[in-house]
């Protein structure tokens, strides 16, 4: 197994309003760690490492949460459930953390990756996408990062459905109707002006 992301976190004694906006003050983040089995444990994590750690797995991909908790040192797998971000500077002002079971399979959301030029953009079409994630259920560590879709060789009014995706091994997707994910458009008439003239010609002659 390939060596986790690891991100140091203490357990938070002090909770409330006052005691969470003078850490944020000192650069660290409130939390809470909620473990596989339901119980949860509220944290706090420097800003820096935080914010390191989530660019590197986001949402969906396991880390291993290091917690300092009572002069002992305990290292588990977790995913970064929810961070929310302050609105107006936009640095981190809580952040949820969930403890996995890597033998036991979850449901996560991960995003669509867009890769190759399609002929049919070369041509002139729009490439309209309308999901940009699916979520799916597959054991921890078999999450993947993306859901690549090769567009290349798409023409003008191509799609491709959900049932089309080639999702890895151990992967399955969560879905009741074969949606749409992408499609390339034709390009509209009125986009080169033709149409447009068309219009003001009739209009004169009335």
């Amino acid at each position: 197994m390939a060596e986790l992301l690891k991100l140091n976190v203490q357990e938070r004694t002090q909770l409330g309003k006052g005691p969470n906006r003078r850490l944020r003050a000192t650069g660290m983040v409130p939390g809470v760690y909620y473990d596989s089995k339901g119980a949860n444990i509220p944290v706090k994590v420097e800003m820096v490492p935080l914010q390191k750690a989530f660019s590197a797995v986001g949402n969906a991909q396991v880390f291993e949460l290091v917690l300092e908790r009572g002069g002992k040192t305990e290292a588990m797998p977790a995913l970064i459930w929810r961070l929310r971000n302050e609105p107006v500077k936009g640095f981190p002002e809580h952040v949820d953390f969930f403890g996995v079971d890597l033998s036991k399979e979850l449901k996560v959301a991960v995003h669509f990756e867009i890769v190759g030029n399609s002929k049919g953009v070369k041509l002139g079409g729009t490439l309209e996408q309308y999901r940009d994630h699916i979520e799916v259920i597959c054991k921890p560590m078999d999450i993947p990062e993306s859901i690549v879709i090769d567009i290349t060789e798409m023409d003008v009014m191509d799609s491709v459905h959900i049932e089309d995706v080639a999702f890895p091994e151990g992967v399955t997707p969560v879905f009741d109707e074969n949606y749409a994910v992408l499609s390339i458009a034709a390009k509209h008439e009125d986009e080169d002006g033709e149409e447009g003239e068309e219009e003001t010609e009739e209009t004169e002659t009335e």
